[in-house]
């Protein structure tokens, strides 16, 4: 029997679990401080045994995943040290950082277990195991970050266990990991809060930027809304990188400072022209780091009970929405209702649902 222990299991952890449990020859234990949330893990069934004790939850284990925060996963993997693992255990996290948690563990030379840094880049905007869901890896990117004297069998087998999740497994050197999303996610980040708090600031002396800021804005803003607890973790274990990608966004923000100031028209159209190359070549409905939303947009007439009907019809076809919006609808002008999925299968159903009798577009 394979035992695979699960530390801190939400959102990521109750999804891993979910993709192991009740497969064959494998139990899954999962692990907490809070004695009210094992007893959540086990109501919800989304492990087969839970305790709060560590020793209890990594003896015998063959994999243990880190699911806590960035900030804590060092401490984690220093109390694992001092404990009695099986030898060959295999440990490894889903921190969205990995520089800083493979030196830790290099330098606690782990005596019978390896560790392999991971990280699942697909998520929710809901968090906690009530979240969870064996389908949220799906067709996602599973980074993994070996060491260069992991055996070439180990990270095998971890690799071949994560195939349950359905994710893409791909190999990266740790720091370069560091890099990578750190442009593509954590820089992201940063800039919608700050671009958030600067029309904030324009909002205390004329409320209506925020009522104009409703739309567009809120949409192209909405990663700004993430947890700031788990997000100042992240952002101080990757400081030197984002320190040098906050340098060059400066550079980028002062070419259009330069381009403004000469009213340079043609030097503005080359930088969206060579920006809409770039974004028009990047993979579609493909899992990324930040959360897709799979957006259908309905034009329906300004009737009474046409929006109750739409939701009814996806409703009784099993089809869930994360969320409504009624972008206009005023008489004699059509509304343009958007329908939210967090699936992307649950929103090719809608769309063949609804195009039979609406005109519909994504």
């Amino acid at each position: 029997m394979t035992k695979i222990t699960i530390f801190a299991v939400g959102l990521i952890g109750g999804s891993l679990a979910m993709c192991f449990k009740g497969k064959p020859g494998i139990k899954v234990v999962g692990h907490s401080n809070n004695p009210s949330s094992v007893e959540k893990y086990l109501k919800r069934e989304v492990v087969d045994e839970a305790t709060t004790s560590m020793e209890e939850a990594v003896r015998d284990a063959d994999y243990i995943f880190l699911c806590v925060p960035v900030g804590n996963l060092e401490e984690y993997l220093l109390k694992l040290s001092k404990l009695p693992l099986k030898p060959g255990c295999i440990i490894t996290d889903v921190g969205s950082t990995k520089a800083s948690i493979a030196r830790c563990a290099a330098q606690l030379q782990l005596k019978d277990a390896y560790f392999i840094g991971g990280h699942p880049m697909a998520g929710k905007e809901k968090s906690g195991v009530e979240a969870a869901t064996s389908r949220l890896f799906e067709n996602a990117f599973y980074v993994l970050t070996p060491e260069s004297r992991t055996p070439q069998e180990v990270y095998d087998r971890l690799a071949e266990l994560l195939k349950w999740t359905k994710a893409h497994i791909v190999k990266v050197d740790p720091a370069r990991h560091d890099e990578i999303v750190g442009a593509i996610s954590h820089l992201p980040h940063i800039i919608a809060v700050a671009l958030v708090n600067q029309i904030a600031g324009y909002n205390e002396s004329n409320s209506l930027y925020k009522d104009l800021a409703a739309g567009g804005f809120r949409d192209i803003t909405r990663i700004a809304s993430s947890d700031p607890i788990i997000w100042r973790d992240i952002l101080l274990d990757n400081k030197s990188v984002l320190l040098q990608l906050l340098k060059d966004w400066n550079a980028e923000i002062a070419s259009f400072i330069r381009l403004l100031e000469k009213g340079d028209g043609p030097g503005i159209e080359q930088e969206f022209l060579r920006a809409n190359q770039f974004r028009n070549g990047l993979p579609e409905r493909r899992k990324g780091v930040i959360h897709s939303f799979y957006d259908v947009y309905v034009d329906v007439p300004d009737h009474p009970g046409v929006i109750g009907q739409i939701t009814t019809l996806l409703g009784s076809h099993r089809i869930n929405l994360s969320n409504i919006q009624i972008i206009e609808s005023r008489e004699d002008v059509p509304g343009v209702l958007r329908l939210s999925f967090s699936e992307e299968s649950h929103m090719d159903k809608a769309l063949e649902l609804l195009k039979k009798d609406y005109a519909v577009h994504v």
